[in-house]
């Protein structure tokens, strides 16, 4: 099991989400568990394309049980923001990539062709990540500068 953090907005707050791989041999199943709204549902569809079209092995490739848990469950998860860290995740569980996630967040939407495109709320998911002490923040290139707002 593989685990990367990511964030959730809840008005204008951010909270720490745990974005759980487990990867498995056995008949093809991608599912995304923890209260995911529609656009997370979707996710399983804009990573398999977006990891394809990276020249990397995409879910679909080999017979596997891809199971993502969003924990803490009893939160909604809702928007696109979850695209980069199911991804992520993914990549890290084949062992298609490979460093240590730790202290670390993923924010962004994965386009099909794997670009990742800009977020809502990264000036707060900055702001959490200062106040959690976490040292390293991914977000599309488009959200920089607003998550460069927050020193450190």
């Amino acid at each position: 099991m593989t685990r990367i953090f990511s964030a959730a907005i809840m008005g204008l707050d951010a909270r720490i989400i745990e974005v759980e791989v487990d990867l498995t041999p056995g008949l093809h199943v991608f599912n995304i568990v923890g209260l995911p709204d529609k656009a997370v549902e979707e996710a399983k569809e804009r990573v398999g394309a977006a990891i394809k079209n990276t020249r990397l092995a995409p879910p679909r490739k080999n017979n596997q049980r891809l199971i993502i848990n969003l924990a803490p469950a009893d939160i909604k998860k809702e928007g696109p923001a979850y695209d980069l860290p199911i991804a992520v995740g993914y990549l890290l569980a084949s062992k298609q990539i490979s460093f240590n996630p730790e202290s670390k967040i993923f924010v962004g939407e994965l386009a099909l062709d794997g670009k990742i495109r800009p977020i809502s709320g990264a000036l707060s998911i900055a702001l959490m990540a200062k106040e959690e002490k976490i040292n390293t923040l991914f977000v599309p290139k488009d959200n920089a500068k607003e998550a460069a707002l927050v020193d450190n």
